[in-house]
């Protein structure tokens, strides 16, 4: 979590540096979620998201300098530059994703869950997206067929209260997200998301019941970013009060305190961990900066796939 926070803000102080350009939309203040996944599901499973993508590839274990390299456009990134901040991809580690397109990755997790259960393959997949993106059509045609197909997949609703800057209260009558899949019957379930530990018992129970082949799973998570919903965001639509509210609530914080508390690490033990931590960023700012940027040529890879890759002569 520490990881994500402070490669996160780093990320903030070199884009005003214009060290690279773009969109760019940080993570901080939700990192209890991913943290909360990455015990509660396999390494097999898949995993797909939105455009505020940075720290999922991180939580997943790709290598932060990857990913640094992707934001600055150069060869050695997740996406070999191609992508930048808004599509990190990790194929080894099963990362579908970010996605640009506001909601498209929804139909497309539900594609995956598809391919999986057509295969017989034991996998779940996590489709992630903004309290925004779930006003998008795309969700009850995905919702309906899901529940139809009785697909492994587990939507989650990674509500941070805003979609860009207009609050859930102003973009629905109906602010309880989880009763999105009502009339699909789908079960669903709202989550604490500044604790990782809830976040961690909803998706082993989520999960579980995918894993049966009892169908999808719909994850109210409710979380809070700090920051505003990309780098241009002047956040005039929230009071200073709002958020120190939710900074008391700091999942990293919690989870300091409950190592402390319980006597699982000492002051010292977290102090070396945080300066390992800033240490790693700065490496991978180092490694971005010195990785060449791609040859012209790049332009024509990755454009299409072998149609029929199983096909031989």
């Amino acid at each position: 979590m520490y990881l994500m926070r402070k490669f996160e803000e780093r990320c903030g102080q070199l884009y005003i540096q214009q060290k690279f350009g773009g969109f760019c939309h940080l993570y901080i203040g939700q990192e209890a979620i991913l943290a909360g996944m990455t015990e509660a599901m396999r390494p097999t499973d898949r995993f797909i998201t939105a455009y505020r993508d940075h720290a999922h590839p991180i939580a997943l274990g790709t290598d932060p300098r990857k990913v640094m390299a992707e934001l600055y456009g150069k060869r050695t990134g997740t996406s070999k530059g191609k992508g930048g901040s808004m599509h990190m991809f990790d194929k080894e580690r099963n990362l579908f994703g970010g996605h640009g397109i506001v909601g498209g990755q929804i139909g497309l997790g539900a594609g995956i869950a598809f391919a999986d259960k057509y295969r017989k393959e034991d996998h779940v997949t996590l489709t992630f997206f903004g309290d925004g993106a779930a006003r998008q059509g795309i969700l009850h045609e995905t919702f309906n067929m899901a529940m139809t197909w009785k697909l492994p997949v587990i939507f989650i609703v990674e509500n941070n209260q805003y979609a860009m800057g207009t609050s859930v209260e102003r973009t629905s009558n109906v602010t309880d997200l989880r009763k999105l899949g009502a009339s699909y019957e789908m079960p669903a379930a709202a989550v604490d998301g500044m604790s990782p530990e809830a976040v961690y018992d909803a998706l082993t129970e989520a999960a579980a019941h995918c894993r049966a082949g009892n169908g999808p799973y719909l994850l109210d998570i409710q979380t809070y970013r700090y920051k505003g919903h990309s780098m241009s965001d002047p956040q005039k639509y929230r009071t200073k009060e709002e958020v120190n509210e939710y900074l008391e609530k700091d999942p990293i914080l919690h989870v300091r305190n409950v190592l402390l508390d319980q006597g699982w690490a000492t002051e010292d033990e977290l102090k070396a961990v945080e300066k390992e931590v800033k240490a790693l960023v700065e490496e991978s700012i180092v490694y971005a900066e010195e990785s060449p940027l791609p040859d012209a040529s790049e332009l024509y890879e990755d454009v299409y796939s072998d149609p029929y890759p199983f096909v031989k002569d």
